[in-house]
């Protein structure tokens, strides 16, 4: 027997490879997992939109979080519990992101909002998610809907000082982290991958000692904190690997079907 009862993945810089692709190794991983009666499920920055396609390939039946964990959908992308940025908070937001000249994306449950459809990531996010935007000249109507508020710009100097504002900005009223280098996510309060770890096991009524979780950014922290077991891709920065129980290969090297090897073959 196996001590662990239960595997949550991040998606971007875990699951998948820089390209987006969820290679043979990682879906024959998930489905050794599967076999033993280990539960796994995903946790992502990504919207609900952007997490379907990967429902089928790895036979996932348990809730999913979106949005880092904030919204908490089934496998058919219904949701099951919902958290939305505070009007007030979310225009505080926009207004430092257009302060700073930042690309800015607002996601409501089922759609994804730009001013700028010539964005120099906005290509690049259709293909991840695989759909497309929809283009507002002004996000004042959706305020009150946002799930999730995105600052996008290859500047990664310069997103990490909008980090640091933000969180100065939103205080205790919204979560702001990156999600990559290049992605600034503001998040409702109080909910981030660790609070879905927490909810996922109480549902399952697995202990959280039984819990192992695998991912590659600073917003997968909290899930490190609530598991028994963290793995820390290869490709992680130092301090996210500083503080994982384990760090595997890369996402370019299968480093997350190497992570459930470990987990199956150790019983960690």
């Amino acid at each position: 027997m196996t001590r662990t009862a239960l595997v949550v993945s991040d998606v971007d810089g875990t699951l998948l490879t820089k390209d987006k692709i969820l290679t043979d190794d990682a879906k024959a991983a998930v489905g050794k997992l599967h076999a033993a009666g280990i539960g796994f499920t995903i946790v992502s920055s990504r919207p609900t939109i952007g997490m379907g396609f990967l429902v089928a390939p790895l036979g996932i039946t348990l809730p999913i979080g979106a949005f880092n964990g904030s919204s908490i959908v089934d496998a058919q992308l219904k949701p099951v519990a919902q958290h939305l940025i505070p009007s007030a908070v979310a225009k505080r937001c926009i207004d430092l992101l257009t302060d700073h000249g930042v690309d800015i994306w607002l996601f409501t449950n089922d759609k994804w909002l730009t001013r700028n459809p010539e964005g120099e990531y906005t290509a690049h996010e259709q293909r991840t998610i695989k759909h497309d935007p929809t283009i507002v000249t002004d996000f004042t109507p959706y305020i009150g809907q946002a799930c999730k508020i995105v600052g996008a710009s290859s500047d990664a100097t310069l997103l990490q000082r909008c980090e640091a504002e933000m969180q100065q900005a939103v205080g205790n009223q919204a979560i702001a982290v990156r999600s990559q280098t290049y992605y600034l996510d503001v998040t409702p309060p109080g909910h981030d991958k660790g609070t879905f770890v927490v909810d996922i096991a109480k549902r399952l009524g697995v202990a959280l000692e039984n819990v192992a979780t695998i991912g590659d950014m600073q917003n997968d922290l909290p899930m490190f904190a609530k598991s028994g077991v963290s793995f820390a891709m290869g490709n992680a920065s130092d301090d996210v690997k500083a503080r994982a129980t384990d760090v595997t290969e890369t996402n370019e090297h299968d480093g997350f079907a190497r992570a459930m090897d470990i987990v199956l073959k150790t019983g960690r």
